[in-house]
């Protein structure tokens, strides 16, 4: 594989095992003249252990703004730069976007180079629905917290935090009050030795007397208590409108993402409206 110049990658790298990174993301970092990185001393390690000798420049949520000019100019010099976080794939709750929209401006190329993410993988373990809602970091006061959950809250999807394990007790308060019926995963130090899963009901989780350590994921279920009961009126509405312009095929699985409704009900009610037996 062969880099080109003009280019910005943005590659992912391990959240906690060294051994989880991708070999392209490897070789586009031995290919690279310059790599930008959160902080040089966590860098530096993931790069020594796959014997990588780049240059390496801070670029952190302080000096992102400041930094844009230069690096634009390594662009404008022909260099290869990428941009890597201190773990998982950069920009997720990780300073980048106004690099990006800077490249985009000046026409530079941005190559994503795919990889391991601490949201995507504490989602494939939890057993909840894959429609999710990813909020990031949520506020520190309880004001501005509240706030956001009793917003957030009322949707049906999945949702997923990140939260800073000495605040875990204040963010739990918080949970029992907005996401009651719902379910919990807290995952912690993902793919690191001391990884675990925390798995309970919101209403039943209690309260940490020891201080949980590490990086936590936490995800909570969908909301399952809103569930729309069946409505034939209200889903054959939805199926004469759906069927002027998706197959039969294709109205089923529309329908059965926002009904609570088994596939033959729905089959069944397809096939009739389509037969014109039901008006």
């Amino acid at each position: 594989m062969h880099l080109l110049s003009n280019h910005l990658y943005i590659v992912s790298t391990p959240i906690g095992n060294l051994d989880d990174i991708t070999l392209r993301a490897l070789d586009v970092l031995k290919q690279s003249d310059i790599i930008l990185c959160e902080d040089t001393r966590r860098s530096i390690k993931l790069l020594s252990h796959y014997k990588i000798k780049k240059k390496l420049i801070s670029y952190h949520k302080f000096n992102e703004k400041k930094k844009l000019a230069e690096i634009i100019k390594y662009f404008n010099e022909g260099k290869i730069l990428s941009l890597i976080s201190d773990a998982g794939t950069p920009l997720l709750s990780d300073p980048g976007r106004l690099l990006v929209n800077e490249c985009i401006e000046h026409s530079i190329t941005v190559t994503p180079v795919p990889g391991v993410s601490s949201i995507i993988s504490a989602l494939s373990v939890s057993g909840f629905c894959d429609k999710f809602l990813f909020y990031g970091f949520l506020p520190k006061t309880e004001n501005q917290l509240e706030k956001v959950l009793s917003s957030i809250s009322k949707r049906e999807f999945t949702q997923i935090f990140f939260i800073p394990s000495k605040k875990l007790n204040f963010y739990i308060k918080s949970f029992k009050k907005f996401y009651s019926g719902r379910k919990i995963l807290i995952a912690k130090e993902i793919t690191k030795i001391h990884e675990a899963f925390i798995r309970d009901q919101v209403d039943k989780l209690q309260i940490f007397k020891n201080v949980v350590k590490g990086e936590l994921t936490v995800v909570i279920s969908e909301n399952t208590n809103n569930v729309k009961k069946f409505d034939q009126e209200r889903i054959v509405n939805k199926i004469k409108k759906y069927l002027k312009n998706y197959s039969l095929k294709d109205t089923v699985n529309l329908i059965l993402e926002t009904e609570n409704a088994n596939k033959k009900q729905v089959y069944d009610l397809c096939l009739k409206v389509k037969d014109e037996k039901i008006f």
